[in-house]
């Protein structure tokens, strides 16, 4: 773990990141009003002026008096060195803006871009950002949404991917869990203290992610999540990586949340597409009619977010052995009827060719195993006329 060690303010401006952990236990993740104040006044002016006398109205604008004198009471109990003491106790560290794993591209979110980080691991976190793709979906999810889940973020984790989710039940779990059964990278974000297992029967796979990869979330330790805070997580997600692919998603599913904060950040938008008939799907395809990239698999994935070069292989279906025939060759196969045999000259009217021509063709169809010869005359193998090689002439004897 690079940087300074948990409780030590890293960075080097110890105010600065002081100022940062007291306020993070004061302002609400995503709060744009408190992100101003933060840039307007610096963290360290910001805490003078909660904790002062009463500011003036233009110093902290654009909030009613009672929910400043909210955030002005939680102020008073801020205490920064106890917060950074029990986060060393739980294995956490502090990252804020300036510090040297803080995650650039985190600044897109503006205002409402999170006051630090705290996070559990080891790895650095702004080198894993930079090649990092989040996989979100529903938790009730079906089987089929589970598996595109596990084996997407299995093949990405391969491929050198971080893939970054947000631990709850169904595609999220399903995705860490594909990315730490492949021995890959893996990143939860949490709306609560990154101490606290949340939801409970995920404590053994949070504390796999913590020792393979990262746990990390804007709320102190001890924190507790509501429903407002999972869905303001969601841009953190958004924004932390290159791209964000939706497995499966209802109508009002909190994955189309961070979807719309990706297509807003100007992060690649994907969704992998289900039965037509299934609620789980109709977010997914609602997006894939809009912005979203339709992908299948994780190749199709870094196609989209890796770089120059990293092409999808071509799609196409089996090759039969027919379709290496030469076009000649082909046209008599196909002249050939399907139930009965048939004499060259025929085969050669029905080809509009010469005689000759055919039988050096049918010759060259036996040895291929497409024709047999019966007497003077030629037919069509059983497998040609029941397999994958089926012919024109055998179609026609169908109809």
């Amino acid at each position: 773990m690079s940087g300074a060690t948990v409780g030590e303010p890293e960075g080097g401006d110890g105010e600065e990141v002081l100022a940062r952990v007291a306020l993070a236990r004061v302002i609400e993740p995503g709060d744009e009003h408190g992100g101003r104040w933060l840039r307007e006044h610096g963290a360290p002016g910001l805490m003078r002026l909660l904790t002062g006398p009463d500011p003036e109205p233009e110093e902290l604008s654009g909030v009613g008096s009672q929910r400043l004198a909210g955030w002005r009471a939680r102020a008073a109990l801020a205490d920064p060195g106890r917060e950074l003491s029990e986060a060393a106790a739980a294995g956490c560290r502090f990252i804020c803006p300036g510090s040297p794993q803080w995650p650039t591209q985190l600044d897109d979110l503006g205002d409402a871009r999170p006051v630090g980080l705290w996070v559990r691991g080891r790895p650095d976190l702004r080198t894993w950002a930079l090649r990092s793709v989040a996989l979100v979906g529903a938790r009730a999810c079906t089987p089929y949404g589970a598996h595109m889940a596990h084996t997407l973020a299995a093949g990405l984790a391969e491929r050198g991917w971080v893939v970054v989710s947000g631990a709850a039940y169904g595609v999220d779990a399903a995705a860490h869990r594909g990315a730490l059964g492949s021995g890959g990278a893996t990143a939860a974000v949490l709306a609560c203290g990154v101490d606290v297992a949340y939801p409970r029967g995920h404590a053994g796979l949070l504390g796999a992610i913590a020792g393979q990869g990262l746990v990390l979330g804007e709320l102190p330790v001890g924190s507790h999540p509501t429903p407002s805070r999972f869905v303001l997580r969601n841009r953190v997600i958004a924004a932390l990586t290159r791209g964000t692919v939706v497995v499966e998603a209802a109508y009002r599913s909190g994955s189309l949340v961070t979807a719309r904060w990706a297509r807003q950040l100007g992060r690649f938008t994907m969704g992998v597409p289900g039965p037509a008939t299934s609620a789980l799907s109709a977010g997914v395809h609602e997006l894939l009619r809009g912005e979203a990239v339709l992908v299948t698999d994780a190749a199709e994935v870094v196609e989209l977010v890796g770089g120059m070069g990293e092409l999808a292989p071509a799609r196409r279906g089996p090759v039969l052995a027919r379709d290496l025939l030469h076009p000649d060759t082909a046209r008599v196969l196909e002249a050939l009827p399907a139930g009965r045999p048939v004499q060259p000259a025929e085969v050669a009217l029905a080809a509009g060719t010469g005689t000759d021509e055919v039988i050096g063709r049918l010759y060259e169809l036996h040895s291929l195993g497409f024709v047999e010869r019966l007497g003077d005359g030629w037919r069509l193998t059983p497998l040609t006329r029941e397999g994958g090689t089926q012919t024109g002439g055998a179609r026609r004897g169908g109809r």
